[in-house]
């Protein structure tokens, strides 16, 4: 993610943490995680107003999913509130991305699956260097999923039921962290402040 030396305010509520971040280019001011489970609209104001100069920053950076239904629309009637009586921009990134960025390993292709809802699990594959989505996000049963995916290890809140469906691989259980969100490629950090529901009736991966 682009520095050109502006503070940017990070805020992520799309699973069952709630983080917050204020960067400067590459560099973490300050942040803070917690798992809050459902408590993301009693927590996030604190957290922001508890980071240097109240969060103030020169533009904001929200996940908007795929993840929880009420996390989402909270950070994003947070992050739209604050941009208005700041006027600064408000952009987004999908909180599959960060995981990716977020992933460790020499996988030249990763894959992250995160618990949706229904049963579901969010799926979606990404190339390396640069990171790069490949296909779309979809929304798939845990045995869908599983033949689906080929990658070794999985990443992600859905890692250890997609490994358990198929019999194999591994499985790194990860949350978004907004202090990471400084690993995001630009052009994976500048989606519209919009919800990412991820349970298109049309969204699959590739045969």
């Amino acid at each position: 993610m682009p520095g050109g030396g502006t503070r940017r305010l990070v805020i992520d509520t799309a699973t069952a943490a709630c983080s917050v971040a204020l960067l400067d280019g590459d560099v973490v001011l300050a942040a803070t995680h917690e798992l809050v489970g459902r408590g993301h609209a009693e927590r996030l104001m604190p957290m922001i107003a508890a980071l240097p100069d109240g969060g103030r920053a020169d533009s904001i950076l929200i996940d908007c999913g795929p993840g929880s239904f009420t996390g989402v629309r909270v950070g994003l009637a947070t992050a739209r509130a604050l941009g208005l009586g700041w006027g600064v921009p408000v952009c987004g990134y999908s909180a599959t991305a960060l995981l990716a960025a977020m992933a460790q390993g020499d996988d030249t292709i990763l894959a992250v699956a995160m618990t949706g809802g229904h049963g579901e699990l969010f799926v979606q594959r990404y190339s390396r260097n640069p990171l790069t989505p490949i296909g779309t996000l979809a929304s798939l049963l845990p045995a869908d999923a599983a033949n689906r995916t080929t990658e070794e290890t999985i990443f992600g809140s859905g890692a250890e039921a997609l490994v358990a469906a198929r019999a194999t691989g591994r499985a790194v259980d990860l949350l978004p962290d907004a202090a990471q969100a400084w690993r995001l490629p630009a052009d994976l950090a500048k989606l519209p402040a919009q919800p990412i529901y991820g349970r298109d009736a049309d969204a699959k991966l590739p045969a």
